[in-house]
């Protein structure tokens, strides 16, 4: 079952691996299925499926969770209080502990609204580590002058402390001294603002959380300073500054990968060096990087993606309400129509699908409505298969009649076997004759 983790778009690839444990969830009825089971807690036996998730969550956890949060973690799965938290906001979140071979260990359980909001992924996370990291900052930091020189959402050094370390540089600077050298490179998020405004401040928190990470993870050896909200900088040096260059592609090819998959933070980013002799000050180095930093988050928000043939449609364009609406409408129809078999419609114009929920289940998928469900199927159907599929679906669009074309393959369900699949695309035309819907039947045979 850990294969579904490949439908909740590339976003969950990222996301369930990331997890120790994971479930696809019916918010309504209380059914659900595992997507990553329980790493290190083998020994629960923890089913599968079940038809119950807010009773039998506790159930699980009462066998390992600490005493002392036992209450905490019941009155945490019940049913009308996470409901109402995700009637409140897309994210619910508790923390407790379990005891595993005597050993104390936090978790953390997150449930995500999927969009269509009937159903949520919760995901499991041993967040001992963090925590251990978390209190061990805390105590470094209970000091005024450490608190004073560190950011506390990312723990990295923050504007004071940025502003110190850049007086010392240009001390440097101005007294001429020789044999010295260092790099800039400017990070500023994309989409902050947005991800605020639709998911919530604490959903931000945690995206500059990741950023900063990232940024971390990419450059060892170099002091990283959070200088505003969604911005940072990493001064260059030692072996950093020899592989400045690798370390900037890293960046910038993780970035790349996040705005396409959606699956992370996408940060622009510009690096200038010191230039001895015609740079007089820190802050002719600084305007440099910041200027190529504008210029890269500019590229990548205008980063085009080409989907199944469509000319460019936006990354970041949302559905309208209107169009969902008529996408569910023209779905609905689909239905009426069609002799049994699982369905799909595909709005085009969005890269925006709707999907039969039988087709969502069996095959692990993450949602009912999904942008950019191409390469999700892509990556279930058999490798051996996957040129004829491929070859297929552009011949559906390269004929004039857009009419519908058989065709078999083998896909990969939610338990990981492979089931042969007889499938009957169709594309829809819009008034000047360019594809706008592309939908289809699929049978198992």
């Amino acid at each position: 079952m850990e294969k579904k983790q490949e439908g909740f778009s590339q976003l969950a690839i990222t996301l369930l691996n990331y997890y120790d444990g994971a479930y696809y969830v019916d918010i309504n009825t209380g059914e659900y299925t595992v997507l990553v089971p329980l790493k290190g807690l083998k020994k629960l036996n923890a089913p599968y499926t079940g038809d119950d998730f807010y009773t039998d969550s506790v159930k699980i956890l009462s066998k390992c969770v600490h005493p002392n949060d036992l209450e905490n973690i019941k009155k945490a799965s019940d049913k009308n209080t996470i409901l109402e938290a995700l009637s409140e906001g897309d994210v619910y979140t508790n923390i407790f502990r379990i005891i595993i071979n005597e050993n104390v260990i936090h978790m953390k359980r997150s449930l995500f609204l999927c969009p269509d909001r009937d159903h949520a992924i919760c995901c499991l996370e041993n967040i001992e580590e963090d925590f251990i990291k978390k209190e061990t900052q805390k105590k470094n930091l209970e000091s005024a002058e450490r608190m004073a020189r560190f950011d506390e959402l990312t723990g990295v050094r923050n504007k004071n402390a940025f502003k110190e370390y850049s007086e010392s540089i240009d001390d440097k600077i101005k007294s001429g001294e020789k044999n010295f050298s260092f790099g800039l490179i400017l990070c500023d998020m994309n989409d902050l603002k947005l991800m605020n405004d639709t998911r919530g401040h604490n959903f931000g928190d945690e995206y500059i959380q990741r950023a900063s990470r990232i940024i971390c993870n990419i450059f060892t050896h170099s002091p990283v300073f959070r200088i505003g909200g969604d911005e940072f900088v990493v001064v260059l040096t030692g072996e950093d500054y020899e592989n400045r260059r690798e370390l900037l592609n890293l960046l910038i090819v993780e970035s790349l990968e996040n705005k396409k998959s959606r699956s992370g933070p996408v940060i622009a980013a510009g690096m200038s060096v010191y230039k001895a002799g015609s740079d007089k000050s820190f802050s002719k180095v600084f305007n440099r990087a910041d200027k190529l930093m504008y210029k890269n988050k500019k590229e990548l928000k205008s980063i085009f993606i080409n989907r199944l043939g469509k000319d460019v449609e936006r990354i970041d364009v949302k559905i309208t309400n209107e169009r969902k609406r008529l996408l569910d409408a023209l779905f609905g129809a689909f239905c009426t129509v069609s002799d049994g078999g699982y369905l799909y419609l595909n709005d085009m114009c969005y890269d925006f699908s709707r999907w039969s929920y039988s087709l969502v289940t069996d095959f692990a998928m993450p949602s009912e409505y999904m942008y950019q469900v191409g390469k999700l199927w892509d990556e279930h159907i058999h490798p051996d298969d996957l040129k004829a599929y491929r070859k297929a679906v552009d011949k559906i669009f390269s004929k004039s009649d857009a009419g519908l074309m058989p065709l078999k393959y083998r896909a990969r369900k939610a338990d990981g076997t492979y089931v042969l699949l007889s499938t009957r695309g169709f594309v829809l035309n819009d008034k000047d004759g360019d594809p706008e819907y592309f939908g289809g039947i699929i049978v198992p045979l």
